[in-house]
């Protein structure tokens, strides 16, 4: 599992590898057996040169909306124990992903100060009633469906009009801190809630 950021779980980083010639290799393939499967991995230790594996020189950060960080940091395969692949120092390409993060949060749209208290408020107080009085949160859970019932579609068709005008998913994705592919998975989820 990659690196992710509340409320923006799409853009999901994770470390990624360069060869000696700054290229990004493809996934490396694992014939486990006389099955049909064939596992695939695109994980940074795995490009150890290997078993006719690429061998990676460096890494650095990536994210599932396509951003590659600008700046690669060697890596030292003496220093990588496979046993404790914790151990090896991914902060760079860590940082790197943080501040695109920060980048994506910057140009989401940010929700009123009235409405984002509110739902605040409610998920703290649902947060205190769960355990007690679960019947009463799924009560206000229904209530809330009820709310995204009328408003998801409606706000959906109005934005898919807007992203098909100007400037398509790419700002509609921007707008809502998702990858182009989360948001129209939401906008279609939304679009049709009251068909």
């Amino acid at each position: 599992m990659g690196w992710r950021r509340e409320r923006f779980e799409s853009h999901e980083g994770e470390v990624g590898v360069l060869l000696a010639d700054g290229s990004e290799p493809g996934p490396v393939y694992f014939d486990i057996g006389s099955g049909t499967y064939v596992h695939e991995s695109t994980d940074w230790w795995v490009y150890t040169g290997e078993l006719r594996r690429p061998t990676a020189t460096s890494m650095r950060g990536r994210c599932a909306c396509g951003w590659r960080a600008a700046r690669a940091f060697p890596i030292d395969w003496q220093r990588v124990d496979p046993a404790d692949l914790t151990a090896y120092d991914v902060s760079g390409p860590l940082q790197d992903w943080e501040a695109h993060m920060d980048e994506v949060a910057a140009r989401a749209v940010r929700l009123p100060e009235d409405v984002a208290g509110l739902l605040k408020r409610l998920y703290e107080r649902l947060d205190e009633l769960v355990d007690d009085e679960p019947l009463t949160v799924l009560r206000a859970v229904d209530r809330l469906e009820a709310i995204v019932g009328v408003y998801g579609p409606m706000a959906a068709r109005l934005v898919t009009g807007i992203g098909e005008a100007g400037g398509g998913m790419v700002r509609v994705a921007e707008a809502l801190g998702m990858t182009e592919e989360a948001a129209g998975s939401r906008l279609r989820h939304y679009r049709y809630l009251d068909f």
